[in-house]
């Protein structure tokens, strides 16, 4: 008898990817000599910093940096994140109880969530959101609690009124600012909320700061490490991917709570035996020396942030300027908004060659808009938007 795959226990608790409508279109569009600008996945297309790249190589020609490393990430390499986070936030932490190095953010939240969460838990985070804060908690057999975010004081006074009503209490919030994929920044006031929260409650916190470096406008995010008494419930997961165009590497880090961390090295030592080491080195390098490439992959983003939004606006379709993240969300415009995201995503496709994500990708209440990746230069971004004015003026 053969196999059936929807039996299996976890994979019929996930949807099936919509994203996966637009990439096949797009390969046929490809496939049949169409010069499709995509603007789909959040994929940073610039080189790894040069130095990062030779530090690699040199290590990898080391046979003694074949074997296997540490799951918990070498000592060198916790050093200097938390050098990092005392740099630039003011954050003192212990490299051997209060950081640990992951397979990326995603194996970061992943595993945390198998490691700290029960069978019904409650996680309250905002929708729309990254598949992963929601199915991450669903794959964990918990009970993912969404709260709709049009902006983060909103979110913050749901998060109130849950708590004072809400027979089940949030087990953990999860969130993450600035915010994939509505771009929502927020400040260092909304993070003390969040922790007196999680203090009066006894939840746990996750901040997601994936997108720690990419402001724009003079903004600088936050770390709710900052805020004092947040080591008490509070963890932070940072990425390299976005910050030193290292997305393909898979080097991430979860900072700060002693007992979260000690929970996910547990659960790590069964599942990993951590990153390939001559990454892991050419990490060093890049938290130690590279800081000022961090600062031009931030400008190289803000350039090409206001290049769409000029060439949106000019195609009728004025959308704000976000202050972070690598992304614009757009309301869909007026006379298309019934087709739904994922209607208006195929026929962006099909009539101005651009793919972007349809918000309902992001879960229910993503609905209304698309979401560009500034992973396109100038040029192509321009070429875009004017065959966008072009279906747009139709």
């Amino acid at each position: 008898m053969p196999l059936d795959t929807e039996e299996y226990y976890r994979i019929q608790k996930l949807p099936p990817y919509v994203f996966a409508v637009v990439n096949e279109m797009k390969a046929s569009l490809r496939a049949a000599q169409n010069d499709v600008v995509d603007f789909g996945m959040g994929n940073p297309d610039g080189a790894t910093p040069r130095l990062i790249v030779q530090k690699m190589v040199e290590a990898a020609r080391n046979p003694k940096n074949h074997r296997y490393s540490m799951s918990r990430g070498l000592p060198n390499l916790r050093n200097e994140i938390c050098k990092r986070y005392e740099r630039n936030y003011g954050v003192k932490l212990d490299p051997e109880t209060e950081a640990i190095t992951t397979i990326g953010a995603k194996d970061a939240l992943a595993h945390l969530l198998f490691a700290v969460i029960g069978p019904g838990d409650a996680v309250v985070s905002p929708n729309p959101a990254y598949p992963i804060h929601q199915y991450g908690v669903i794959m964990a057999e918990g009970h993912a609690c969404m709260l709709p975010m049009p902006n983060p004081a909103e979110f913050l006074s749901r998060l109130e009124d849950l708590y004072r009503t809400a027979a089940r209490k949030p087990r953990m919030i999860l969130i993450s600012f600035p915010h994939n994929p509505t771009t929502h920044t927020v400040d260092l006031d909304f993070h003390k909320e969040i922790i007196r929260l999680a203090a009066h409650h006894g939840s746990m916190v996750v901040q997601d700061f994936a997108y720690a470096d990419i402001c724009f406008d003079g903004y600088k995010a936050p770390s709710i490490l900052e805020v004092e008494g947040a080591k008490e419930h509070a963890v932070e997961i940072f990425s390299m991917s976005k910050s030193y165009n290292m997305a393909g590497w898979r080097v991430g880090f979860c900072l700060g709570n002693a007992k979260m961390i000690k929970a996910l090295a547990r659960i790590k030592s069964y599942l990993d035996y951590g990153i390939f080491q001559p990454l892991q080195i050419a990490a060093i390098i890049a938290l130690r020396d590279c800081e000022e490439e961090t600062v031009k992959i931030r400008h190289l983003y803000q350039k090409r942030r206001d290049v769409l939004i000029e060439g949106l606006r000019r195609a009728g379709w004025p959308v704000e300027a976000p202050k972070g993240s690598m992304f614009v969300w757009a309301p869909i415009p007026e006379r298309f908004r019934e087709k739904g995201s994922l209607e208006f995503s195929k026929l962006l496709l099909e009539k101005a060659l651009t793919a972007v994500s349809p918000g309902i990708g992001f879960g229910p209440l993503g609905e209304g808009h698309v979401r560009f990746a500034l992973i396109e230069n100038h040029h192509r971004t321009r070429q875009a938007m004017r065959n966008v004015k072009k279906f747009l003026s139709a």
